[in-house]
């Protein structure tokens, strides 16, 4: 019998795609509004997926979508870490700051969709149209940290991150 081709079977073949070119850099880290987006990826019990990855599209700091910035892709180191360096976004229309991440992993059949906000947009996330909907958002809100922001997913457990349906 021949070998199955990755059609065929379940992945992860995202060295493919993570290594082709580098994605991990919105802006240049020299640029003055550059931050650093850092997090892990766990499974439902708080182990990290070293074979994930993590993409995010935002719009730029004036709140704008544009043809030519705001997607990136990390993949995660054996610790479940992603690292991104991008800007913070302003504000679109109503919508408070925040980033769509998009996460890919083993044992995962469809990517999962969620959103981070900025822990620093209390005003904005108040009225967010999105955020103020759920019970309990606070898997939506990243932590400040020393040079940008930390954001974990949990794709499971009694800290699983809030996901879309897509």
């Amino acid at each position: 019998m021949p070998a199955a081709t990755p059609s065929q079977t379940v992945g992860p073949y995202f060295t493919l795609g993570l290594f082709a070119s580098r994605a991990d850099e919105l802006v240049e880290p020299t640029n003055a509004a550059a931050v650093r987006l850092t997090g892990r990826v766990l499974d439902g019990a708080g182990e990290p997926v070293p074979d994930a990855m993590v993409e995010i599209w935002q719009a730029d700091e004036d709140g704008c979508y544009r043809g030519d910035f705001g997607w990136g892709r990390s993949g995660c180191d054996t610790e479940g870490r992603y690292s991104l360096t991008t800007v913070k976004p302003g504000r679109v229309s109503e919508a408070a700051p925040h980033l769509v991440l998009m996460v890919f992993a083993r044992g995962l059949l469809k990517p999962v969709l969620t959103r981070m906000y900025f822990p620093d947009e209390d005003e904005a996330n108040a009225v967010d149209s999105v955020l103020s909907r759920l019970e309990d958002g606070s898997s939506l809100v990243a932590r400040a940290v020393e040079g940008g922001y930390e954001f974990d997913v949990h794709l499971q457990g009694d800290d699983e991150t809030v996901f879309f349906a897509v």
